[in-house]
């Protein structure tokens, strides 16, 4: 593979449309405190034309819901523990069968409406009854009691959407949507005033770019179109010393370049830092 960059392969790259998975993290390890800017790039597998925001599952989706567009009531850290997202804390009955999740009060709508329990209950499909006790507390009373409910709950087929605007890409997380074209891209700009405040999501934007085949993900890495890509097969990207391969060479999933820097420890229960590498991550 060469590093060309014509215009004709460039166009090609981009021209194709419809597929998104990806990743794992692991790796490069940054001593330095995160920077803000610059815009994150990434080539996905997995996308469909028939993408939306309530159906496909393909990786494309699951990035593009979690740590991009949407929150969910909890969140699994790098180091693999359950903390609180847009739930500040819950309590479970003895067998696991009631729940109860209490809301934070400060998050906030893209289009500016606050979220509350009845968002929580709109969004949520889980079998049983989800119920507002308050606007700021959500009872859960599932019909097959689950020990592991708040874990579950972390998931990207579990995020928090608006009541009022479902289906709409309107969402609380640290991105604001700009641009869905299903099974193509998703763009995506920081919000500034996110309840997350400067803890979080150092990116100015994030961009998504579905390419089905892997070696011309791998081409787009190689050309410098892109910042991260999901690539299984070493040998596409042999040699190239700015680019490294995730989580390591016998056994990657993705590349990374490395102006890329990410924490000294990423989330590995899902790929891409457990789907919030846009938050986590941010330019070297």
């Amino acid at each position: 593979m060469t590093r060309s960059r014509s215009l004709m392969d460039r166009r090609a790259l981009f021209a194709t449309g419809a597929a998104a998975a990806l990743l794992a993290a692991t790796g490069v390890s940054a001593a330095v405190a995160p920077k803000t800017g610059g815009r994150l790039r990434m080539a996905l597998s997995g996308a469909s034309r028939s993408d939306s925001w309530d159906r496909g599952n393909g990786l494309f989706m699951q990035v593009a819901r979690q740590g991009l567009i949407f929150d969910t009531l909890t969140e699994i850290a790098a180091d693999g523990t359950l903390r609180g997202e847009l739930a500040t804390s819950w309590r479970g009955s003895a067998d696991g069968g009631v729940w109860e999740f209490d809301l934070r009060e400060d998050v906030q709508f893209h289009d500016g409406y606050p979220m509350t329990a009845k968002d929580v209950v709109a969004s949520l499909m889980l079998e049983g009854l989800v119920e507002a006790v308050t606007p700021h507390l959500v009872r859960i009373t599932l019909a097959v009691p689950s020990l592991n409910l708040p874990f579950t709950l972390s998931g990207p087929d579990h995020v928090i959407g608006a009541a009022h605007a479902p289906l709409s890409g309107v969402g609380t997380g640290l991105y604001r949507l700009r641009r869905f074209t299903p099974g193509q891209q998703v763009l995506a700009e920081r919000v500034s005033d996110h309840y997350k405040g400067a803890n979080a999501g150092w990116f100015d934007a994030v961009e998504l770019v579905s390419i089905p085949a892997e070696a011309v993900r791998a081409q787009a890495m190689a050309e410098y179109m892109v910042d991260v890509a999901d690539v299984k097969d070493a040998e596409f990207l042999a040699g190239l010393d700015d680019i490294v391969l995730m989580p390591s060479t016998r056994g990657m999933t993705h590349a990374v370049s490395r102006n890329v820097a990410m924490p000294g420890k990423t989330g590995q229960f899902r790929p891409l830092d457990n789907l919030r590498a846009a938050e986590r991550w941010w330019f070297a």
